[in-house]
C-alpha cells in the first residue's frame, strides 16, 4: 500500500466534512427556491392572452419543482403538471353535463381522491382533486381561460425552477454519503470497544443500554443507505457530475457491506445481553470466566479492523491481530468443551459472528488496498 494513502484519504474525508458543513444544501435550496419564484413571477406577467390574468400560478409551479436534487426538481414537476392536467380533465368532463353545484363539485372532488391514489403519480397526487376543485370553484363561467391560465402559468413555474436548479450550483450529494459510511463505521467500532471494555472490566452490563446500542446502529443503518440513495439520485441528469466523478457503486459496496456486518454487530449484542440477563434461554447462561477475555480480544481486533479500514493505515498489521485473536478465540471455545453446550453457546455464536464479520470486510478492504 502506498504510506502516504492513509494521509491522503485522511484529508479527503476532513475535506468531505467541511463541505458538507459548509455547503448548507437547505440555505442553497431557499436561496434558489427564491430566485425561481422572482423569476416566475416576472415571466409571468408577459405571457400572452388570457394566460396573463394568471400570473400568480406561476411562482406556485416553481416553488412545488424546488428539491434538493436535478432529477427530483424534474420528477416532481412532471408529476404536479400531470396531476393538475388530470384534474382539469375531471372538472371539464362535469361541466360539460352540468353545472357547479354542491352535488357536481362533490362528486367530482370524491372522483379525485380516487384518481390520486394512482402511484405513479407520485408529488402529483395532491394535485389532482385540489385542481378540479379550483377549475369549479374559481373558474366560474369561464372555466376554459381559468384552466388554460392555470395549467400554463404553473409549467411556466416548473421551467423556471428547473432552469434555475439546473444553472445555480445544481447538488452533488456526495459528501454526504461519504461522511455518513464514515460515521457508521466509526459507530460500528464503538459499539464492538465497548462490548469488549464490558467483558472485562464492568461485567455484567445493563442489558437496556445494550439494547438502545441496537436501536442506534438500526437507525444510522437507515441513514446512511438513504444518504448513499440521495447521493446516487444527485448525479441524474446533473451536469456537474461530469466534472466531480465519483465511483458509487464502491459506496453501495460498503454500504451493503456495513449493514451486514451491523447486523452481526447486533446479533453480538443481543448474545451477550441474554447472557447478562441470566434467562431461561440457553444463551442466557454465563459464560465461563476464562472465555471472557478471549471474547473481549476478539470483539476489540474486529473494531480496530473497521477503524484501520476507516483511516486506510495498519490494515494488514490489525488484520492479522484479529485473526489471531479470533484463532484464540476457537481455540479457548474447544478447550473448555467440559463445560457443556449450554455455557459455550455464547461464545460459539460470538466467534461465529466474529468470523462472518471479518469474511464481509475482507473484499472490501482487498479492493480498496488494490485501488491505492
Amino acid at each position: 500500500m502506498n504510506p502516504e494513502q492513509p494521509t491522503r484519504n485522511s484529508v479527503h474525508r476532513a475535506l468531505s466534512w467541511a463541505k458538507a458543513g459548509l455547503a448548507a444544501p437547505r440555505l442553497m435550496l431557499a436561496i434558489k427556491a427564491a430566485i425561481a419564484v422572482g423569476i416566475a413571477w416576472f415571466v409571468a406577467g408577459y405571457m400572452p392572452g388570457v394566460v396573463d390574468d394568471y400570473p400568480y400560478y406561476a411562482p406556485l409551479g416553481a416553488l412545488v419543482s424546488m428539491y434538493p436534487t436535478l432529477m427530483g426538481s424534474a420528477k416532481a414537476g412532471f408529476q404536479t403538471l400531470l396531476g393538475l392536467l388530470i384534474g382539469i380533465l375531471l372538472a371539464g368532463v362535469i361541466v360539460l353535463f352540468a353545472e357547479p353545484n354542491l352535488l357536481t363539485i362533490s362528486l367530482v372532488v370524491g372522483v379525485a381522491v380516487l384518481v390520486s391514489g394512482l402511484r405513479w403519480l407520485g408529488h402529483g397526487k395532491d394535485y389532482v382533486p385540489m385542481a378540479a376543485l379550483f377549475v369549479l370553484i374559481i373558474g366560474g363561467q369561464d372555466i376554459e381561460s381559468y384552466s388554460i391560465g392555470y395549467a400554463v402559468q404553473m409549467a411556466v413555474g416548473v421551467g423556471c425552477g428547473l432552469l434555475v436548479n439546473a444553472v445555480i450550483l445544481p447538488p452533488l450529494n456526495f459528501n454526504a454519503a461519504v461522511l455518513k459510511l464514515s460515521r457508521f463505521r466509526s459507530m460500528l467500532a464503538r459499539h464492538l470497544e465497548g462490548m469488549a471494555d464490558a467483558l472485562t472490566e464492568e461485567w455484567p452490563p445493563e442489558p437496556e443500554k445494550w439494547t438502545s446500542y441496537n436501536d442506534e446502529l438500526s437507525t444510522a443503518g437507515h441513514d446512511v443507505r438513504e444518504a448513499v440513495y440521495q447521493a446516487d439520485e444527485s448525479r441524474k441528469g446533473n451536469p456537474r457530475a461530469k466534472l466531480h466523478r465519483r465511483n458509487l457503486s464502491q459506496d453501495y459496496r460498503d454500504l451493503r457491506a456495513l449493514e451486514s456486518v451491523s447486523f452481526h454487530v447486533k446479533d453480538i449484542t443481543d448474545t451477550l445481553a441474554g447472557v447478562s440477563d441470566g434467562g431461561t434461554d440457553p444463551l442466557s447462561n454465563e459464560l465461563p470466566t476464562e472465555l471472557l477475555q478471549p471474547v473481549s480480544v476478539a470483539l476489540r481486533g474486529t473494531a480496530e479492523i473497521l477503524k484501520a479500514w476507516e483511516s486506510g493505515s495498519e490494515i494488514p498489521a490489525r488484520w492479522e491481530e484479529a485473526e489471531q485473536a479470533l484463532s484464540a478465540l476457537f481455540d479457548q471455545v474447544d478447550a473448555h468443551g467440559e463445560a457443556g453446550a449450554a455455557a459455550l453457546s455464547p461464545a460459539s455464536s460470538v466467534a461465529t459472528a466474529v468470523r462472518r464479520i471479518l469474511d464481509t470486510l475482507q473484499p472490501c478492504i482487498k479492493q480498496d488496498a488494490e485501488a491505492a
